[in-house]
């Protein structure tokens, strides 16, 4: 029957033929949650998957798909380990294990949600997954260095991406009207989603600007920035993973700090008296002090360790009295985007 067709075309049909035949096979013996996602776990790590997005190991990873697959939420009780699958639905469980291994793309891409905090996000590749080391602090309503929440009015998400730190920033902060910029119309696009999501879109205004540029000199009592940060050598090793992301939202020049800089130098022109400034620079901490070793950076622990640095209007430097060799960082690093 195949006779007609050309050689390769025969051999890939063979290939898709056999596969759909073993998966089938492994449907039917793979018979509840459980041992669908040990599955998903051995041919992860065999397939030698990076994980980060939201998942930290392959067992993570293959819980997340395999749930979703089976549409079941994800803080489903032990007990549906347990639960007896159909062949059918296993089939579609070990079809989005063999997609995320063939495409390497993170579960959150494949899914199109992701969590941060408490809250689920819709993502796809216009944006990052959202994955900031600020969220942990927003809970608290960034305790103890924010004594009382209720008096923040005014919140500036820079780098917003997808909305999350925003929408976070929302919940943490019940008064507060909150500003949420990014360079990227098409990754304001996905936060517009999640704002509709969320029911947040009144108090919540999106604005298209690299950073400070088009905020025409607007003041807040908090301004975060979860800004791109990876340095230049770091984006070339990256796991494949990773290059499903956009790079504008990860890459931070040579020493990941380009908008670091630009951010460190221009903030005190928008900050309130007292304004608090919260940044989250990775490993980048070291560098950063040398760069700007009379500023008063106080860091916040997180689960990466020192990886978000905290400091009021008062401790930044003014614009008007800048020296020299600052000038100079911010023109350099004028030419890098921002994020996302």
């Amino acid at each position: 029957m195949l006779s007609g067709k050309p050689k390769k075309l025969r051999s890939k049909l063979a290939t898709q033929k056999s596969t759909l035949k073993t998966e089938t096979t492994a449907a039917r013996s793979l018979r509840t949650v459980g041992a669908l996602i040990r599955e998903g776990a051995r041919r992860f790590l065999r397939a030698r998957l990076a994980f980060g997005h939201g998942s930290v190991s392959a067992t993570e990873e293959a819980a997340w798909l395999t749930l979703h697959a089976l549409r079941l939420p994800l803080n489903a009780p032990s007990a549906v380990m347990s639960r007896v699958i159909a062949p059918a639905a296993a089939e579609r469980v070990l079809r989005l294990f063999e997609q995320r291994i063939r495409e390497r793309k993170p579960a959150a891409y494949l899914t199109r949600e992701a969590w941060l905090g408490d809250l689920p996000f819709y993502v796809d590749e216009r944006v990052i997954v959202p994955r900031s080391h600020i969220a942990p602090l927003l809970r608290d309503g960034l305790a103890p260095w924010v004594a009382k929440r209720h008096n923040v009015r005014s919140v500036l998400d820079l780098c917003t991406g997808s909305g999350c730190l925003a929408i976070l920033s929302a919940h943490a902060f019940p008064n507060a009207r909150i500003d949420a910029a990014d360079i990227s119309a098409s990754a304001l696009a996905v936060a517009r989603r999640n704002l509709r999501d969320h029911r947040l879109s009144r108090r919540i205004r999106l604005v298209k600007s690299d950073l400070y540029s088009a905020l025409h000199g607007k003041r807040y009592d908090l301004i975060l920035c979860n800004p791109p940060y990876v340095t230049t050598s770091s984006m070339r090793r990256l796991p494949a993973e990773y290059r499903h992301e956009p790079g504008i939202a990860l890459a931070g020049g040579a020493d990941g700090l380009d908008v670091v800089r630009r951010i460190v130098l221009e903030s005190s022109a928008h900050l309130r008296p007292h304004g608090m400034l919260v940044v989250e620079v990775g490993r980048g901490r070291r560098r950063l002090e040398r760069m700007f070793s009379k500023i008063p950076f106080v860091w916040a622990e997180t689960d990466a360790g020192a990886a978000v640095f905290l400091i009021e209007r008062e401790g930044l430097p003014a614009q008007e009295t800048l020296s020299s060799s600052d000038a100079r960082s911010r023109r350099v690093s004028c030419g890098a985007s921002s994020r996302k």
